[in-house]
């Protein structure tokens, strides 16, 4: 392995379409193809520092940056847009304290805050249309669906583990020209993680117990699914949809992915009557179709397969400490490893 420490990344993400992943690291930033893996791009620390947050929009030339860690070159209280196509940063904003989270679509950028959220025009040209108050968000948690026919927006609620839905196509409109955002009563602690499919049409959450991982309508606002990841405490990393919604899958500071069916809930494993024991109501519970675990218990984001790379059924592992895994699942609970590399040893190979 290179020089570069793990310890050196600071956050890792896909873009819309899980097509591509950017690293955020104390030597600048890189951008690599999911499937096949492959670097496509890089920002050199002598050109831009350390950067905490790294954001793609779509596959292009943009990439929206903050700063932070051990010899950052500017604030992480400014997001800066660069164009990789003019070699420029083409836009630059400011804000009162620490930027959390960067979101994107082709109408809209949004920004998260601590305590507010805010709401712009396209992300090339961006005008302020709405800051929404929030509940303490040091975590970031804010999803937005990638779908162009939805602009369905989650975040923490108000209210200790609830889920504030909000349609950022309204952003800007006139007081009293738009109803009270919902909001789904999702878990009794706070929120951990959460997760909002392609169509915007689902959302999943985990609170900081992290036993369990509920799947709500966004448009009923009522339960799908309840799925158990396990009976102990763990700190929930990444929720991931795959492409059509038919499964989920979870990662946790305990080392594993679980993988969930969704659609076909009943491939999913449930205790029988024997193996009940002290577990009581947990045997009623939808427990994951299958799972593989991590040699590292390094954080870790997961993402299924892109569509039309050939293999559907398949989960990529992203961690921390710099490695990437390939596991392909079958309905019947079979789980392999089929690749394993090393992204931050992967030299720019491909164009976009």
């Amino acid at each position: 392995m290179n020089n570069i420490s793990y310890k050196s990344i600071h956050s890792i993400s896909f873009n819309q379409l899980n097509s591509c992943f950017t690293v955020a690291m104390d030597t600048g930033f890189r951008i690599y193809n999911v499937e096949p893996l492959a670097e496509l791009r890089h920002g050199l620390f002598e050109d831009f520092g350390s950067i905490r947050i790294a954001e793609m929009y779509h596959r292009s030339n943009i990439i929206a940056l903050v700063g932070g860690g051990t010899q950052s070159k500017f604030s992480s209280k400014m997001l800066r847009i660069w164009d990789d196509s003019i070699k420029e940063f083409v836009y630059e904003l400011s804000f009162d304290s620490i930027i959390r989270a960067v979101r994107l679509k082709r109408d809209r950028l949004v920004v998260v805050l601590t305590h507010k959220i805010y709401v712009f025009s396209s992300p090339t040209q961006p005008e302020h249309l709405q800051t929404i108050e929030t509940r303490e968000n040091v975590r970031g948690l804010c999803q937005v669906a990638a779908s162009s026919t939805c602009n369905t927006m989650v975040f923490p609620g108000t209210r200790a583990g609830s889920l504030q839905l909000f349609d950022i196509s309204t952003a800007g409109a006139a007081v009293g020209a738009v109803s009270t955002p919902p909001t789904i009563n999702a878990h009794r602690t706070q929120l951990q993680c959460l997760a909002i499919n392609h169509t915007g049409s689902l959302g999943a959450t985990a609170s900081i117990k992290g036993t369990l991982i509920r799947v709500f309508d966004l448009k009923t606002r009522q339960l799908v699914i309840e799925l158990r990841r396990g009976t102990d405490t763990a700190t929930v990393q990444c929720i991931t949809f795959n492409s059509d919604s038919s499964f989920l899958c979870a990662s946790s500071d305990k080392g594993t992915v679980h993988i969930f069916a969704i659609k076909n809930p009943e491939l999913n494993k449930r205790l029988t009557v024997a193996n009940v024991g002290y577990l009581g109501t947990y045997a009623g519970s939808q427990w994951g179709m299958t799972s593989f675990n991590l040699r590292s218990e390094c954080p870790c984001m997961c993402v299924f397969a892109p569509s039309g790379t050939g293999v559907r059924n398949a989960v990529i592992a992203l961690c921390l400490d710099g490695t990437y895994q390939k596991y392909v699942f079958t309905s019947d609970g079979n789980c392999n490893r089929e690749a394993y590399n090393v992204f931050l040893d992967i030299t720019q190979d491909l164009e976009i």
